[in-house]
């Protein structure tokens, strides 16, 4: 007889979390391997979805919205492959405004917007701006950027709008150069199909803004040879998207003897960040990932975010198999602007509950956070308490697909995520979220 995880859920009993942490990450997500994720931390146990769609701690509930395929309006359709998003307040009060990134290139349904905003009529990626009541309804929804390849993760700016990230450097047919960083208003005035290219050219996954300096940093998802950690300084720290267009200084992290961050296993260890500059941010004649000989690079550099005064960024996973320098099933790493120094906050063993941590958004509850899994089998979004105890949030029911996008309304009551495919879906999540135990 074959245990799954799925088992363990259905079944109610308390599961192992390999995770391996030393340090704080901020008061975040504390635990120790083998720490207990089941019942007594929380909202409890995951009680099956009688739809089979969505499995949710007692007492909480879920809005299926803005499904892939669904008409917008004449011959515009919900486009797919949901990703990466981000809320922001909407038109009027105790409303939220979404931006939601579609992860497909010249595959997928396609995203179709006017020419206005629409960069490469041969990509079929974008980005959807919706705008949902205070219980989570749906009231409007729209295709805001279109011909943009592959939007994978992005990140929130700190004066209000969306950066939307596409994680390629290219596609067959393509009518203009991709790989880029775009800007997206969520309230739909200045919103411009148009590249932000001194953030550079590359497979771009999420970025972190400095809200003091203005300074992004960027991962890279990229493989032949592993991405870069990557951060922009512009010229000025004044005026937002304006500061972006003027343009600064791209530069790539390296750490003295470590090549590969997959061979730092012991979390808490800190080490000294060096920064060296691109060569060339445009990847005119050779990716930006290739013009260095010796730099620090990690397989699956994804999810980003700023808090606490740094800068988060996860790897999900490492293997030797595919020419990383060790194993990993997933670490969470800080960069410390003042001290010019990262971190390893936290790493996940191989052979765990969960594993492929991707997504990261910090809850206003405890002081935790969620993550959104994308690892082998099952798929979770897993929540931290105030007490720094990991638990299982949710379950995909339905299928294999990956949790993305996971995000709060600006008030807090609302826990937005995505179901990527099967067909890609957006849940509002609402319950008693006081009631988190430990």
């Amino acid at each position: 007889m074959s245990v799954t995880r799925r088992g363990v859920v259905k079944g109610g009993a308390a599961g192992a979390l390999s995770i391996a942490l030393a340090g704080s990450l901020d008061s975040i997500f504390q635990t120790s391997a083998g720490a207990d994720v089941g019942e007594a931390y929380g909202y409890g146990p995951l009680i099956p979805d009688p739809k089979g769609v969505l499995d949710l701690p007692k007492g909480f509930s879920y809005k299926t919205l803005s499904t892939e395929g669904d008409p917008i309006s004449d011959g515009v359709v919900v486009p797919g492959h949901h990703d990466g998003t981000a809320t922001f307040p909407g038109s009027r009060p105790h409303r939220t405004r979404l931006v939601r990134n579609h992860e497909q290139s010249n595959n997928g349904t396609r995203a179709v917007a006017p020419a206005a905003l629409t960069y490469d009529p041969a990509a079929n990626g974008g980005t959807t701006t919706l705008e949902v009541d205070r219980h989570g309804e749906l009231l409007s929804q729209y295709v805001s950027l279109a011909g943009t390849s592959t939007n994978c993760a992005g990140g929130r700016t700190p004066w209000g709008t969306w950066l939307t990230c596409e994680e390629t450097e290219g596609f067959t047919g393509q009518t203009k150069s991709h790989g880029w960083v775009f800007e997206v208003d969520p309230h739909g005035k200045r919103t411009k199909p148009v590249p932000l290219t001194g953030l550079g050219r590359f497979a771009h996954e999420a970025v972190a803004v400095d809200p003091h300096t203005l300074t992004a940093y960027l991962t890279e998802d990229a493989a032949k040879p592993f991405g870069l950690f990557y951060r922009f300084r512009p010229r000025t720290h004044r005026g937002g998207y304006h500061a972006y267009l003027q343009g600064g200084r791209l530069e790539a992290l390296n750490v003295r003897d470590v090549p590969d961050l997959s061979l730092v296993q012991e979390p808490g260890t800190k080490l000294h960040a060096r920064w060296v500059a691109v060569p060339d941010p445009s990847a005119k004649t050779t990716s930006v990932r290739k013009q260095f000989d010796t730099i620090t690079r990690s397989q699956k550099l994804e999810g980003a975010w700023w808090g606490h005064g740094k800068a988060y960024f996860v790897c999900s996973y490492s293997k030797k198999a595919d020419g990383a320098a060790a194993d990993h099933a997933g670490q969470v790493w800080t960069y410390d602007p003042h001290r010019n120094e990262i971190e390893l906050e936290l790493v996940f063993k191989p052979g765990g509950r969960f594993d492929g941590p991707d997504n990261i958004t910090v809850s206003p509850y405890g002081g935790g956070v969620i993550l959104a899994e994308d690892g082998d089998g099952e798929q979770h979004l897993i929540g931290t308490t105030k007490k720094n105890k990991p638990f299982a949030m949710a379950r995909n029911a339905l299928n294999d697909s990956e949790f993305t996008g996971v995000t709060f309304s600006p008030d807090g009551k609302i826990l937005f995520a995505n179901r990527q495919e099967g067909p890609g879906v957006t849940f509002a999540i609402t319950g008693p979220w006081h009631r988190l135990r430990g």
